[in-house]
């Protein structure tokens, strides 16, 4: 342990934490739609528990991918139907189209249900899940957020303390951040489809990245990964766009209520 109090080791637990940190933030608001489909008075216990879980099993993540980072790396299926569709797998990549795959499902499932439903307060019934469900989702889906991190962390240091430490200060780091934007989206209900549509780029990322990873061609085409700078920038132009948006609807509805008195 004492590996770890070097000042090269420290300023690199600094950097780690922070790109934890930046990376888990599409992590946080699955974790806030998936804990809503719980009773209210659980849904803190949801999302607590889920991500704790989540940390001991991070670490567990990496001592495997630091074991066998080469063998997760080696394609072991392929697929090839020339001038239509070409691609050979990895583990990394399965990994990537799936979780990408199923984050694109539930955020569209999320849009669709915001637009198909007449009391959004209203009870829900059909779409509950018991917290043992909820938290699974949580545990499952935080792992394959979690991938990418821990292989960006290999490529800075390969001192396990440093990592693991990493992802316990970044996993308490959600537990509390969880709170907080469950509550704010609980109070601010009309970001709600923002984060929707944010989680709906998450998913093209993933969808694209794991593409990528296993070289996949479309009609002769390959398929590029999006960038994280191209996915920050589509993020802020969604937050700018939603806010002129509001402050515009504002000022019509403080037009006509002034008209109508």
């Amino acid at each position: 342990m004492g590996e770890l109090f070097t000042i090269a080791n420290l300023m690199t637990l600094a950097m780690l934490t922070l790109l934890q940190a930046v990376l888990g933030f599409d992590n946080l608001l699955y974790i806030s739609i998936e804990s809503k489909r719980v009773p209210e008075e659980k849904q803190r216990f949801v999302r607590q528990l889920g991500i704790g879980l989540a940390i001991g099993l991070r670490i567990v993540l990496l001592l495997v991918v630091m074991s066998a980072i080469e063998h997760l790396k080696e394609p072991f299926f392929a697929l090839h139907l020339k001038g239509v569709f070409e691609g050979e797998f990895n583990v990394h990549s399965l990994i990537t189209l799936v979780g990408g795959g199923f984050i694109l499902y539930t955020a569209m499932k999320e849009i669709y249900h915001l637009l198909a439903v007449d009391d959004i307060d209203g009870p829900d019934g059909d779409r509950q899940r018991s917290v043992a469900v909820a938290i699974t989702w949580i545990v499952v889906m935080n792992l394959v957020f979690s991938f990418d991190s821990i292989l960006s962390a290999l490529a800075l240091t390969k001192v396990f303390a440093v990592m693991a430490t990493a992802i316990v200060i970044s996993g308490l780091l959600m537990i509390w951040l969880s709170d907080h934007v469950s509550e704010f989206l609980k109070k601010n209900r009309m970001y709600e489809v923002l984060g929707l549509f944010i989680l709906f780029i998450v998913g093209v990322m993933l969808l694209s990245e794991g593409a990528h990873l296993a070289h996949i061609h479309l009609f002769g085409s390959e398929v590029e990964a999006m960038t994280k700078s191209t996915f920050y920038f589509v993020l802020a132009v969604l937050v700018v766009i939603d806010i002129v948006q509001s402050r515009y609807q504002k000022k019509l509805l403080e037009q006509r209520h002034a008209e109508t008195h």
